[in-house]
């Protein structure tokens, strides 16, 4: 099976760098660097050495930008197997469940490689301006009452009218824990602190940080992208930052099920009991009094978020008298959604 000259044209508009090179990096497309996005110091109430990871530098201005450049990356090895008749004629379109985001992020960039539009599955009660940024991006949107059930993958393809697909949500074969946000997850532990705060929203960056800091802290042979402090983040506490109200204004970190989430006490259990993170490690539920205070103390800062993203700076407010003041502290800021239209 060849390609088409479209497709031949998709294929080598796809650079990448290096798997794991942080002098050949392979985010973003357009300006490859490691770090991909910056980090730097903020002034928090009662405390002397917090730092901000800030996504929002991102092409459409959050994390979601590195999962849609993998989807890229998915599409490029697809191509490379028909190149070498090993695949189908027709590339697969690719579905997901989204609040907004994630699926904008990864319709921007499959618009900007010529590849298939993005089919999107949202709640019912999704704000129609989200909707719409959603459909303006060129995604192909679905609605359904998400708080009904979870949904696997094949009810995701049939309510996305996709049955030759892939559903995007729940693919381990994405390998989700290993290539979304591995690149971020080396910049986040490279920093050494004593204390990481992130959002908890899908779960997959947080995750994906504590799978990196197990793999790096227990290894003798580290990548080449690791530059930590293996004594400190033995130790560091990795906290997650979630919500269970639906009407919270950190709306992107709420979800009535997480079918496709590997967090859990089991699974947390394993790595504190490995020594591979700090005794304070675990997903917490977020006050939105402590977010509001976040939300304020962002603002004083101009940092660029929305309140999803600056949940951790939220969390670590409500932390704060078992908050150590000159410990190192990083916040994850993953970002705002640059919409367009």
């Amino acid at each position: 099976m060849t390609l088409s000259t479209k497709e031949a044209k998709i294929l080598y508009s796809i650079k990448i760098g290096s798997e794991n090179d942080p002098t050949k990096p392979e985010f973003p497309p357009e300006e490859p660097r490691f770090p991909a996005t910056p980090t730097y110091q903020i002034k928090v109430p009662g405390f002397t050495n917090v730092w901000l990871k800030d996504e929002s530098k991102n092409p459409t201005g959050t994390h979601k930008d590195r999962m849609a450049w993998e989807m890229v990356v998915t599409y490029r090895d697809f191509l490379l197997a028909k190149k070498d008749g090993l695949a189908g004629d027709k590339l697969p379109q690719m579905s997901l469940i989204t609040s907004g985001s994630a699926g904008i992020a990864i319709q921007t960039m499959f618009k900007r490689f010529g590849l298939p539009n993005l089919k999107v599955l949202v709640d019912i009660d999704l704000p129609e301006e989200s909707v719409r940024y959603l459909e303006n991006s060129g995604c192909e949107v679905y609605k359904a009452d998400l708080s009904r059930k979870p949904l696997n993958w094949k009810e995701i393809l049939e309510f996305t009218d996709n049955p030759y697909g892939l559903d995007v949500t729940s693919n381990e074969a994405l390998d989700p824990l290993t290539r979304y946000y591995d690149w971020l997850s080396y910049e986040i532990i490279n920093q050494s602190p004593e204390y990481c705060f992130v959002p908890f929203g899908t779960g997959n960056l947080y995750e994906n940080v504590l799978k990196i800091n197990k793999r790096e802290v227990l290894s003798s042979c580290h990548d080449p992208r690791f530059s930590g402090d293996v004594k400190t983040l033995r130790k560091c506490s990795f906290i997650g930052a979630t919500v269970n109200d639906p009407k919270s204004k950190a709306d992107k970190l709420y979800a009535p099920h997480r079918p496709f989430t590997i967090f859990d006490e089991q699974w947390l259990k394993v790595y504190l009991l490995s020594g591979v993170c700090g005794a304070d490690s675990n997903i917490y539920i977020l006050q939105e009094k402590y977010l509001d205070q976040a939300i304020a103390v962002a603002e004083e800062n101009k940092i660029c978020c929305e309140p999803s993203g600056i949940a951790g700076l939220g969390m670590l407010l409500q932390m704060k008298e078992k908050m150590s003041r000159n410990a190192k502290i990083l916040i994850v800021d993953t970002g705002k959604t640059k919409y367009n239209g």
